[in-house]
């Protein structure tokens, strides 16, 4: 009742691979495209309609159609609702994690909108498999790091002060120390939003731990890029207490 079904049925066959043929070879990307549009037309209750053409494009052997599925993939998860994005879209969002890195960066870019989605316990899942974001199919893609430190500054939130500790705080450290200045510089304010996080939240033995690995791996280094990291981090940590001091005041 919401669109007329034989419009419905066309837009469900652009996935099929005859049509790609003889028709338009970008018309599978066109439907990707598409498809968080149709989405929230349908509706939520009408997921049913779309699940099978969703899949079929997110395995499409193209990767410009998978990219499309890729930026978008939050987008459909707010129209959707927690269940079923647990249930149909994780599923996905997990394969294009472990796809070509043109692919990962449609995650990588709304990662921290993706995850907030999700229940604690299954967002937690999530914090073994950051790390992996630091390798890229080209070492000389930095974006992709600098994305990443960009993210995770966002997603300090959405995780508790020891997983933090644990796990997050190893990827700042490496981000730290990458050979692109850009990346460095983003990242010590990733490492500056740590130690706020530690501190908001009454977490001041982590932070201390936290403080003392940077003296020790940067303040000691012996590379004076190091040392010069060191100085940065401190730059960067007290122009935010001083930027907090004055709005609180």
């Amino acid at each position: 009742d919401i669109i007329p079904q034989p419009l419905l049925d066309q837009y469900l066959s652009m996935t099929d691979p005859a049509r790609a043929q003889t028709v338009d070879t970008e018309i599978a990307k066109h439907c990707a495209y598409s498809l968080p549009g149709v989405a929230l037309t349908l509706g939520r209750q009408n997921w049913h309609c779309l699940k099978d053409t969703y899949e079929t494009l997110a395995s499409d052997v193209q990767w410009k159609v998978r990219r499309t599925l890729a930026f978008s993939i939050h987008e459909l998860a707010v129209i959707l609702g927690d269940q079923l994005t647990a249930a149909d879209l994780v599923p996905i969002f997990n394969g294009f994690l472990k796809d070509l890195d043109e692919v990962r960066i449609g995650v990588l870019k709304h990662l921290y909108d993706f995850l907030k989605l999700l229940h604690a316990d299954k967002r937690r899942e999530y914090l073994y498999q950051l790390q992996e974001f630091v390798v890229t199919d080209n070492s000389r893609n930095w974006r992709f790091r600098y994305e990443l430190a960009e993210q995770l500054i966002l997603i300090l939130e959405l995780y508790n002060p020891n997983d933090v500790y644990d796990y997050l705080r190893h990827i700042a450290l490496t981000l730290c120390s990458d050979k692109v200045s850009e990346v460095r510089w983003i990242s010590f304010k990733l490492v500056v939003a740590i130690l706020q996080k530690f501190y908001a939240n009454n977490a001041n033995a982590l932070g201390l731990n936290f403080i003392n690995e940077l003296v020790v791996r940067f303040r000691h280094c012996s590379k004076w890029v190091g040392r010069q990291a060191f100085a940065f981090i401190c730059q960067v940590g007290m122009f935010s207490l001083f930027v907090s001091t004055c709005t609180f005041n």
